[in-house]
């Protein structure tokens, strides 16, 4: 039976949340409920989900294995903080180090991907006794004081002065290439510019350099595959680590393995964190690495809700979903499905710029004119719209929002895609 309210939620909300809490559409969305890659809102309208919460509800929604799994663990422990031991916090973390790159063995397990990310920063810092830290430009890593001096656009970098000194390196965004160069035959130009700004804008030898395998809020940014290699080959002569962020691309969701920096790129980094996915809708965030890294902060440190028996019993169930289903490869099918349409449609409407990505990570870049290449903002505001009126929700980024972002959960079936593409076809001749 459905609720009877005077005031609407949009005003609601306006009324007591925080005005830095924006939602998507003209018309916010309140969401109720959710089977498979379906949610409803509280109006009864049914929605194929193509964002997946950022890329985070891995297994879709509704009766799965893992609401199955929290359901049961609730009613044996919900809580104990990281002062104690559990066996579904050992359980998972035992399981992250079964599926991580060899010789990465511990973690330290959080609530999200900006404290994952914070953790990170601080061991870099401390094993290599050096304040300064290397990122990308167009980067985004999170909502905290290390996180928000870290990203690489002007708007998430709003929490005033202080922040701790951090130098951007030229991100390898091909369709724009910051160095004005053409791919291959810029040799990778970006990567190598690491030592000039490590020589120019650092101490000389800063602590790490953290990057996003693909960059989720910049745009879905996806890197040449040779990438990583050339980067981690620039940084190595100042003792330079390397963080993977991969809060939105592990888990199988470049459609390779595990994690896209050591499967789609093959680089093992110093340290990967990640997110969102990783418990398939419960909080839970993650710093994995080598010992000799994870064992360089001697604390004391506490994560109240890290680690807690819920979420760490759904990621670990997570992992095992992904494995006994198969979902790496769907992903890999389902994004190469979609890939293969958005580029047949590019053919025939202008208005996309570029199409790229891996597995279910998928950007579509709109533009007002191929050869100018001018910032589509207004119609990719208008795209949302229009998917959500044909019942399809995707997400929006890039640093001025003209980026489609297309990041299901790893359950999108082929009718899914049809449908997904079937849309996208209709909107791109309504915006034609």
């Amino acid at each position: 039976m459905k609720l009877l309210r005077k005031t609407s939620n949009a005003d609601r909300a306006k009324k007591h949340l925080f005005a830095s809490q924006t939602t998507y559409y003209a018309k916010p969305l309140t969401l109720v409920d959710g089977h498979g890659t379906h949610v409803r809102d509280d109006e009864g309208n049914e929605y194929l989900d193509a964002f997946a919460g950022i890329a985070t509800t891995t297994l879709g929604y509704g009766d799965n294995e893992v609401a199955e799994a929290v359901a049961d663990q609730a009613k044996k422990l919900t809580h104990v903080s990281t002062l104690y031991l559990t066996d579904e916090l050992l359980d998972y973390v035992e399981k992250v180090a079964a599926v991580s790159p060899q010789g990465m063995s511990k973690t330290f397990v959080t609530n999200s991907g900006s404290e994952a990310n914070e953790m990170a920063a601080v061991i870099s810092r401390i094993y290599k006794n050096s304040a300064d830290l290397l990122a990308l430009e167009h980067a985004y890593h999170g909502r905290t004081l290390y996180t928000v001096a870290l990203a690489g656009q002007s708007q998430w970098r709003n929490f005033g002065p202080d922040m701790p000194h951090v130098a951007f390196v030229p991100n390898p965004y091909c369709y724009r290439c910051p160095l004005n160069l053409t791919y291959p035959s810029c040799e990778i130009a970006c990567a190598k510019a690491a030592k000039r700004i490590i020589e120019t804008s650092t101490n000389g030898a800063p602590a790490a350099m953290i990057a996003e395998t693909i960059a989720g809020v910049g745009g879905i940014i996806a890197p040449p595959l040779e990438y990583f290699k050339v980067l981690q080959e620039t940084l190595a002569p100042f003792g330079t680590l390397l963080i993977a962020d991969e809060v939105q691309a592990a888990w199988g969701r470049l459609g390779d393995g595990m994690f896209g920096i050591n499967s789609t790129y093959g680089v093992v980094p110093d340290i990967i964190t990640s997110a969102k996915g990783a418990a398939s809708g419960l909080p839970l965030g993650l710093i994995i690495t080598r010992p000799e890294l994870a064992d360089v902060f001697k604390g004391p440190h506490i994560n109240t809700f890290g680690g807690n028996p819920l979420s760490t019993r759904a990621a670990r169930v997570t992992i095992e979903v992904i494995e006994k289903k198969d979902l790496i490869a769907n992903a890999k099918r389902q994004g190469d499905t979609m890939l293969a349409g958005l580029r047949e449609l590019q053919k025939r409407y202008p208005l996309i710029g570029e199409v790229r990505g891996h597995g279910l990570m998928l950007g579509i870049e709109l533009v007002k004119d191929p050869k100018t290449k001018a910032y589509a903002t207004e119609e990719a505001g208008r795209f949302l719209e229009l998917m959500r009126e044909r019942g399809i929700l995707v997400g929006r980024g890039g640093r001025f929002a003209n980026v489609i972002r297309v990041q299901p959960a790893l359950v999108f079936d082929d009718n899914d895609s049809a449908l997904f593409l079937k849309a996208c076809g209709q909107v791109l001749d309504a915006l034609s």
